[in-house]
């Protein structure tokens, strides 16, 4: 025979802390693919990579040569400054 079946207090007490807990995993899972999807894969990132930081990334995966990584380099900060100054 078996014992305890007729406890059910504690149970009922239970369901409520489940679903919650439910609930909040759910949350959790939406809010980590969505944070994922938007922020190209990096949690902490919010947002794109600038042209710097991409030109950064592919010469340090050896994507670029040092002589192709400062031409771009230059191109871009002379890019910039211009659009700072307002000329074209």
């Amino acid at each position: 025979m078996m014992r305890g079946w007729h406890h059910h207090d504690a149970s009922w007490s239970a369901w409520p802390l489940m679903g919650i807990l439910c609930l909040v995993l759910v949350a959790l899972a939406i809010f980590l693919f969505v944070r994922l999807m938007s922020g190209g894969g990096r949690l902490g990132g919010g947002g794109r990579e600038t042209p710097e930081e991409i030109l950064d990334r592919r010469f340090a995966q050896g994507e670029l040569d040092a002589e192709t990584y400062r031409a771009q380099r230059a191109v871009l900060s002379e890019v910039r400054g211009k659009k700072r100054t307002g000329s074209s």
